[in-house]
């Protein structure tokens, strides 16, 4: 699975940014060399959904869906957002879903509570899991 996992990324990566907060994600590319097109964010969930939105502005096209898995944002820190690494004309729909998903996090956000190792260590994996595998399976296609 590691293996597939680093396939699909070193075939991607120059197509997609990454837009991260996951520790486990930059772990991930550093250990594979591959830290062009990924955007490290050290801060919180909403700031990984304002650098998407200002990334959409610029004419970058969602290619997660930013609020993806059944984990509110207020129960994880975790996030990382897939775009288009070539801009074009602001995409509406993307737009609308950045801002829905932002109006949604900022309802969520006094909900964040202190987690044990073992729960961080978890919602990392969580989210490392749902962006390589939606990536996996979508195989490039949009959201």
């Amino acid at each position: 699975m590691t293996v597939l996992l680093c396939l699909f990324w070193s075939e991607t990566a120059e197509m997609d940014i990454y837009v991260s907060n996951n520790p486990l994600v930059l772990e991930y590319a550093g250990f594979n060399s591959i830290t062009e097109g990924l955007e490290y964010v050290r801060s919180g969930f909403m700031d990984v959904l304002i650098i998407a939105r200002d990334l959409i502005h610029k004419g970058h096209t969602l290619r997660s869906h930013p609020l993806s898995g059944s984990i509110k944002p207020g129960e994880t820190p975790y996030k990382t957002i897939v775009l288009t690494k070539s801009a074009g004309p602001l995409d509406p729909d993307s737009l609308r879903i950045i801002e829905e998903c932002i109006l949604t996090a900022e309802k969520m956000a006094n909900r964040e509570k202190k987690l044990s190792e073992r729960a961080i260590k978890d919602f990392q994996l969580v989210d490392y899991t749902l962006i390589f595998g939606k990536l996996i399976l979508k195989q490039g296609g949009n959201i």
